[in-house]
């Protein structure tokens, strides 16, 4: 797929292969074979491509692979929003940007999560609802994640079915809560509250959102407490 938008990209910025190639800082030839599919792009090379073609941040490389036991900084991980634009994190510097569907699991990820972490990813599904949602639905069921991935759509869902800005993505994830739905866990989890206190759980276990309820989220995040949702 980035072999595709190498070619298009570079094409939307009417550069010649020639041309394209000195700025990417790599030989005609091989960014002919780039653009066939004869090599892999490197994410090095994406980076590149992604700030010299202005690509959108859903063509950036996937990680090569997923630890769920190796935590992210949140200092990290309010950058990597901040790069996606998030308004939450406007006033940070960032020079690279991350794939969408990469920070959303690794976020989902997380043990421990800090709530003005957790109470962005709503607002990326919103703001890039064509990122790679099968990659990212099939690694949170293969981490386990799928109840903590259906709770963020549900109330990404909520948020554009009353908000202009976003009301062209409410089918889209619609369609993504269903396939989640169908593999939806029956033991409760948390939207990376791994620590919370016995007596916590035991409170949202009766007073948690119908929607953490069905997701059996033990949370009380709410759509209308999202502040991008007004």
């Amino acid at each position: 797929m980035m072999n595709q938008a190498l070619r298009d990209g570079r094409h939307r910025a009417g550069l010649t292969q020639v041309k394209a190639a000195s700025r990417l800082g790599v030989s005609q030839p091989y960014l002919s074979q780039l653009e066939r599919g004869q090599r892999p792009v490197t994410p090095k090379l994406a980076h590149v491509a992604a700030t010299v073609y202005q690509l959108p941040a859903t063509a950036l490389p996937m990680p090569e692979s997923v630890d769920a036991h190796v935590p992210a900084k949140p200092e990290k991980l309010a950058r990597q929003l901040a790069g996606l634009g998030y308004p939450g994190f406007a006033h940070l510097r960032t020079d690279s940007q991350t794939n969408p569907a990469a920070l959303v699991l690794e976020a989902l990820l997380q043990p421990n999560l800090e709530v003005r972490l957790s109470e962005a990813l709503p607002w990326v599904v919103l703001a890039y609802p064509d990122l790679d949602w099968q990659w990212l639905v099939d690694h949170s069921k293969l981490h386990d994640v799928q109840n903590r991935l259906g709770f963020v759509v549900a109330l990404a869902r909520a948020v554009a079915a009353r908000s202009v800005d976003f009301s062209g993505a409410v089918e889209g994830l619609a369609a993504v809560e269903q396939q989640l739905e169908h593999a939806r866990l029956a033991r409760e989890d948390t939207l990376g509250r791994e620590s919370m206190p016995a007596a916590e759980r035991r409170w949202l276990m009766e007073n948690r959102p119908p929607v953490a309820r069905h997701w059996n989220m033990l949370t009380s995040l709410n759509d209308d407490q999202l502040s991008y949702a007004a």
